[in-house]
């Protein structure tokens, strides 16, 4: 994935405010590149649903640009329209309807040619072959949310935004859709995802954005969202109790608890230097004397991260 190229998604300044005056999208700046899995966290509310309409055409925006494919939506969504892919939260189709018919009448809204050789391919690869001809109303909700994928496959999309696409599924599901997501992907879709489950976006993403009240509070790629913002976690058990700290253990990030029977360090300050503080300190309690019986150290995970940043902004 080459991060210099011109991104297939290019939004500027973009705001929405309903009737009402609810502002939901503010001011939203965010670029997405060709080939990426890039999952938007936040939460409810937050204005996730909102930014994916508006890509998509279904929202109108207040004011601001976006550009997809090098269309701009305000005078051209029809063209970007025909590229992109969606898979809503909730079901939204006739129930009645056998798969095969459902899938293969996404595929002629875009005024595509029948093929059922391709819709065969798809429905293959999200397991619904066998279910083609069962009426969309007697598949279970993981095969449901399965028919979605291959509506919005059916046109044969270059970007797809997955709304919450494993919600409401259990654990075995879910691994299941991430399988079909990493799928897509090796064949050059472009996916954006909005998730509750942040294990869902640490398995799966490249890139991290969250939003927050219309506004998006950070965007990198993970791993380096992880390092600059992550913290380690040391919980040292003493085998005796301490009163107060030394002053060369009390320059560490340090403090007592459970009756100073514990020392907790907290740091790492975002540059992942952490575990080399934590060794430091052990060696800081050799020299002075403390004894310990047991160390357990972690790294922060990306749902700490999350939770941090949102609670930054209730400050």
């Amino acid at each position: 994935m080459d991060a210099s190229a011109s991104p297939i998604v290019d939004i500027s300044a973009l705001t929405k405010v309903y009737p009402g005056g609810l502002t939901a999208l503010d001011g939203v700046d965010l670029r997405i590149r060709k080939g990426e899995i890039f999952a938007l966290l936040g939460p409810n509310g937050a204005g996730k649903t909102t930014l994916i309409g508006a890509i998509c055409g279904l929202v109108t925006p207040t004011s601001g640009s976006i550009r997809v494919f090098g269309h701009d939506l305000a005078t051209d969504w029809r063209k970007a329209r025909q590229r992109i892919g969606l898979v809503p939260q909730e079901l939204s189709t006739d129930m009645f309807d056998p798969v095969m018919r459902a899938v293969s009448y996404s595929r002629g809204l875009f005024g595509l040619a029948p093929d059922p050789a391709r819709i065969e391919e798809i429905l293959r690869s999200l397991s619904l072959w066998d279910k083609r001809e069962e009426r969309i109303m007697a598949l279970s909700g993981g095969m449901k949310r399965r028919v979605l994928i291959a509506k919005a496959l059916a046109h044969e999309p270059d970007l797809l935004f997955l709304d919450e696409p494993t919600a409401g599924v259990d654990v075995e599901l879910r691994k299941g859709m991430w399988s079909i997501i990493d799928e897509m992907r090796s064949r050059g879709v472009t996916i954006i995802l909005t998730t509750h489950y942040i294990e869902e976006a640490e398995e799966m993403a490249d890139r991290v954005g969250v939003i927050r009240k219309g506004r998006i509070i950070a965007v990198d790629e993970k791993e380096a969202l992880m390092a600059r913002l992550g913290r380690t976690e040391a919980h040292i058990a003493l085998a005796a109790p301490l009163q107060v700290l030394p002053p060369e253990i009390a320059r560490f990030s340090v403090e007592l608890e459970d009756g100073g029977t514990s020392l907790c360090y907290r740091g790492g300050d975002g540059t992942g230097k952490g575990k080399a503080e934590v060794a430091e300190l052990t060696k800081a309690l050799y020299a002075a004397g403390i004894d310990y019986t047991g160390i357990e150290i972690r790294e922060s995970s990306l749902e700490d991260i999350f939770v941090s940043l949102l609670g930054e902004g209730e400050q």
